[in-house]
Order: C-alpha cells, then sequence, then structure tokens
C-alpha cells in the first residue's frame, strides 16, 4: 500500500511517454526525458524546482486552463451537453487556429486551499472486493447481462477519439491511468470505482480537446465523479486536491466535476470490463488463482486507449478470461460462457491476441502501478505469472 506522501512524490517527473512530441530535458529534475506539458504555441513549460506535480513538469502550470469544447452534437450514442446549458460566467467563446468550427475557452480561476478531513474513511482494504454483487443473482443474471450489453454500446467512448487530442498523447493518457491506480489503492476505493472513473474520462475527451496541463485536472474529477458514485464513504473533494499536490484549488476541481457532468450528460451508471468479468466468473467458476489473473489482465487494458477502446467492455472482459483461464489451466472459453454472452471463440480472438501482447509486454513498461497492486499477496501475487508466449489460437 502506498503512503499519501510516498503517493505524492512516487512519479518521476520526467517519464519518457510514448508518442510524446518533443524530447527535452526535465527542468524540475535536470535528467532527459519526454516533456508531457508545454504551451499552446509548442514551447516546453518550465517547471520550478520546487514543483510537486504528480503528473510530469508541465501538469502543474498555473496559467489559465484553456479546454476546447468542438460542437455540441450527439457522440456515439450519448450527447454532450449543449452550449446554453454552460454556465456563462465559466465560458468565452473562441475560434480554435486548429479548427474552423465554433469553440468555447473555458477559464477555471483559482481558489483558496481547503483543510484536509478524512475521518470518515476508515473501510478495511482487505474487503474492498468483497462486496455482494448483484450482477451475480442466478434469478436475473440473463436480464441483467442483456441490459448492460445494450447499455455498452449507448456509453461507449470514440474508439479513435486520441488521434482528434491536438495537445495530449496516448503516452500521458497511460500516466494519467497509471496514477489514478495508485489514488485509488491509496484510499481503498473499489476496483469498480477505477473503471468507472476511466470511462468518464475516456468520454470527455472524446468530446472535448484537452491541454495537457490540465489533463491530471479531468483525470481527478473524473476519480471524485467515480468516487462519489460507487463509494459508501468517498473521500473528501479536499483529498484530492491534496492528492494533486494542490496543483489545483477546491474551486477548479469542483467546477471541473460540474463541466464533466454537463458532457456526460449525467449518464454516470455505464457497463464496465469489471462487472462483465464477474458475471463470467459468477458463470462458470475458476479458481481464486485464475479469477485475480484475470482481474489484473482485465486492469491492464485500461492503461491503452488503442487497441482496447475498439472492443466493447463484454468483449474485453472475454478476453480478460480466456488469458487467464489459459495460463493457469491451459482452457479457454468454456461452452456455458459461449452460450450465455453469444461469443464464440473465434469472435474473442482478436481482443485476446492484443491483451495477450499487453500483457507480455506489462513488465517492460514505464507504467508500474497494476502490476505492483498485484503482487500483494491477497491478489495471490498474480502479476509475477508468465502468461505463455504464444497462445494455440490458429
Amino acid at each position: 500500500m502506498f503512503s499519501r506522501a510516498a503517493l505524492k512524490c512516487s512519479k518521476s517527473l520526467n517519464l519518457v511517454s510514448a508518442g510524446a512530441r518533443s524530447e527535452t530535458p526535465n527542468r524540475c529534475t535536470g535528467e532527459s526525458g519526454t516533456s508531457l506539458a508545454r504551451h499552446q504555441s509548442g514551447s516546453e513549460n518550465v517547471c520550478p524546482a520546487t514543483s510537486k506535480s504528480m503528473l510530469p513538469c508541465g501538469m502543474a502550470s498555473k496559467q489559465s486552463f484553456a479546454i476546447y469544447i468542438d460542437e455540441m452534437k450527439e457522440r456515439n450514442g450519448y450527447i454532450c451537453s449543449s452550449v446554453e446549458e454552460l454556465e456563462p460566467s465559466m465560458l468565452e467563446v473562441a475560434t480554435s487556429p486548429l479548427n474552423p468550427s465554433l469553440h468555447l475557452l473555458l477559464n477555471l480561476s483559482t481558489g483558496s486551499p481547503m483543510l484536509v478531513d478524512k475521518s470518515l474513511q476508515s473501510q478495511d482494504e482487505d474487503l474492498q472486493d468483497n462486496t455482494i454483487d448483484v450482477t451475480s443473482l442466478v434469478e436475473y443474471a440473463e436480464d441483467i447481462h442483456c441490459y448492460l450489453r445494450e447499455a455498452e454500446v449507448r456509453y461507449r467512448p470514440k474508439p479513435c477519439y486520441m488521434r482528434k487530442q491536438p495537445d495530449i498523447t496516448s503516452g500521458m493518457r497511460a500516466v494519467l491511468v497509471d496514477w489514478l491506480t495508485e489514488v485509488g489503492e491509496e484510499y481503498s476505493l473499489q476496483t469498480e470505482t477505477l473503471y468507472i472513473a476511466v470511462n468518464y474520462l475516456d468520454r470527455f475527451l472524446s468530446c472535448m480537446s484537452v491541454l495537457r496541463g490540465k489533463l491530471q485536472l479531468v483525470g481527478t474529477a473524473a476519480i471524485l465523479l467515480a468516487a462519489k458514485y460507487e463509494e459508501i464513504y468517498p473521500p473528501e473533494v479536499e483529498e484530492f486536491v491534496y492528492i494533486t499536490d494542490d496543483t489545483y484549488t477546491k474551486k477548479q476541481l469542483l467546477r471541473m466535476e460540474y463541466l464533466l457532468l454537463k458532457v456526460l450528460a449525467f449518464d454516470l451508471t455505464v457497463p464496465t470490463i469489471n462487472q462483465f468479468l464477474l458475471q463470467y466468473l459468477h458463470r462458470h467458476g475458476v479458481s481464486l488463482k485464475t479469477e485475480n489473473f484475470a482481474r489484473y489482465v482485465a486492469e491492464l487494458s485500461l492503461l491503452d486507449a488503442d487497441p482496447f477502446l475498439k472492443y466493447l467492455p463484454s468483449q474485453m472482459a472475454a478476453a480478460a478470461y480466456c488469458l487467464a483461464n489459459y495460463t493457469v489451466n491451459r482452457h479457454f472459453w468454456p461452452e456455458t460462457l459461449a452460450a450465455f454472452t453469444g461469443y464464440s471463440l473465434s469472435e474473442i480472438v482478436p481482443c485476446l491476441s492484443d491483451l495477450h501482447k499487453a500483457c507480455l509486454d506489462a513488465p517492460h513498461r514505464p507504467q508500474q502501478a497494476i502490476r505492483e497492486k498485484y503482487k500483494l499477496a491477497k491478489y495471490m501475487k498474480v502479476s509475477l505469472l508468465e502468461p505463455p508466449a504464444v497462445l494455440p489460437l490458429q
């Protein structure tokens, strides 16, 4: 378990991000790395030596926050909030040089820091994943599964949204999700909370272009909102301000939460990979070791928008089940689950191949929070298991 102090200091300020656009010396550490933030003009942000931002250097910028919002329209089955609905004092009409269409410029002002109150957070971390799962109730399992299959299409992010982001990259997103995993462990949040937060993040970024200096603010607002939705005792807002080392103020965080809700059209109940995986595990039980390994590889998929967002959560859960089952038991997809889900093994193979590759690459990635989490004894140290080098899928 990460201590709060260790969590605040755990990220090196010069993590190299895949797909970053410029190689520059990091002004915070003096080491060579890829700058994850720069001014809109293209020059790098210079971070003072006393900066303590969780994400790399420019993420701690105190400049005004500019988010460009494309014309609000229906995206992938859910509707972004209209211009008229957003608070006038928060928004100013502007035209982006990158796109001739109308954009909105969001300017978030600073506020005063608040005291930290953690008195309500006392859940036992060892019991965090032992809550009753309603999707496992036999009487309603098929009805719930059918509903989730319908809903996953409506509330999925746009698979290729990262290609249209002008100032952030897939590598920066991976750093953010890695950090959100550490936040979840630090505050003993439910596994489902992390999945929901990543869904909110991806759906938000599917609609809006975000400057890299405020990417962490979006991620923090997403996990704040997910914790309010999922947890019995969610951390206070001040805790999330603290965990960013006061890079953002409470006022900024609450305004971003407001914008997030508007863009998501208040559709917060979403199917996740975790929900489908739990259904599959209850439908066709496996050993605890296999179950934990399936959870591990499913969480690894959260790090990469490409290629995993092109698959539905139900497919990702099936691929995680297959990979874990084959790694531990040398079996893939049982007939009971094929009948229950309607997925044949051949339909799962493309997703399974991508997940297998991600699992093989996991030990060599800079983002290690998920692997460290599943090295704990309560997860039977499954991240130390080596998946087979080749899957017999032909």
